[in-house]
């Protein structure tokens, strides 16, 4: 009754912010229009890498390349580090941060429409993705108008994958299923609810046998050889990869960090360039 219940359980700001967005909505329609892709040099003190920025999530691309002919990350950290997960940075307060200080909650005084192109783009290692404030304020899933995370996580196994895609459809069938699960559970009926439960497993288990699970080759392929983070699939937008330099990536997950994931010694974007 436990994961039924739950699963129900879980189914059932200034003025000068506000302006910022209205300016960014403005430009909405013109970048609709340009679906090239563009490229990005990262200097960093750990080392350098270039992004790739999908042509398909123009808002996110064109927010960041502003951002890059801004200057706006020079000097700022990678203020968030969690290794065999992502390193994070975009935070305009870490500039001159002190040492210790938590940071995570800066932006540039707006917010972008989500733009997550699901399953087509997913959290891979070296996946580019916009971080964001959770679904209970945030029920449109919009991104931080600067903070950005790049994927690392880690290698799955088959039967782990499997597992995320049985968790992902059993949360779909209890949608589907709320009002039958509702009236179980409001009549205290726990063997009709674990018998629910059972039969969605089995359908669950059945549509992946078959080859018609929520991940596809591409996901399941990538995520049982590099890796990833699939537990964020279809909740963040991802707008592009690290194409090369994931050697510095991994330099700065693995260094020393504080109990928020602030690393002890600042590893710090020196400059960003776009490239043709």
């Amino acid at each position: 009754m436990a994961v039924i219940a739950m699963s129900l359980l879980a189914a059932s700001c200034s003025g000068s912010k506000a302006e910022a967005q209205n300016e960014n909505d403005q430009n909405s329609q013109e970048e609709m229009t340009n679906t090239e892709p563009a490229k990005v040099e990262v200097k960093t003190t750990l080392g350098n890498f270039t992004l790739l920025l999908y042509g398909d999530t123009p808002k996110h691309r064109d927010n960041f390349l502003k951002l890059v002919a801004e200057n706006f990350y020079d000097s700022l950290l990678f203020h968030r580090v969690i290794e065999n997960f992502m390193v994070q940075a975009g935070d305009p307060n870490s500039k001159h941060a002190a040492p210790g200080t938590m940071l995570g909650e800066g932006d540039p005084g707006y917010e972008i429409d989500a733009e997550i192109v699901f399953p087509k783009h997913f959290h891979k290692r070296g996946a580019l993705a916009a971080a964001r404030t959770g679904d209970a304020i945030n029920p449109e899933r919009k991104s931080s108008g600067s903070q950005f995370y790049v994927v690392t996580g880690s290698v799955l196994d088959s039967a782990q994958v499997d597992n995320m895609q049985i968790n992902l459809l059993m949360d779909q069938m209890a949608k589907e299923n709320m009002n039958k699960i509702q009236e179980l559970y409001t009549a205290g009926n726990r063997q009709g609810l674990m018998a629910l439960q059972d039969s969605l497993v089995l359908e669950a288990k059945k549509i992946i046998a078959e080859g018609k699970g929520p991940f596809t080759k591409e996901m399941i392929d990538a995520y049982t050889t590099v890796g990833g983070a699939p537990h964020l699939d279809g909740q963040y937008t991802v707008f592009g990869e690290v194409i090369s330099g994931m050697d510095t990536i991994e330099k700065i997950e693995k260094v020393a960090r504080d109990r928020n994931d602030r690393p002890l010694e600042d590893v710090r974007i020196l400059s960003m360039k776009v490239l043709e």
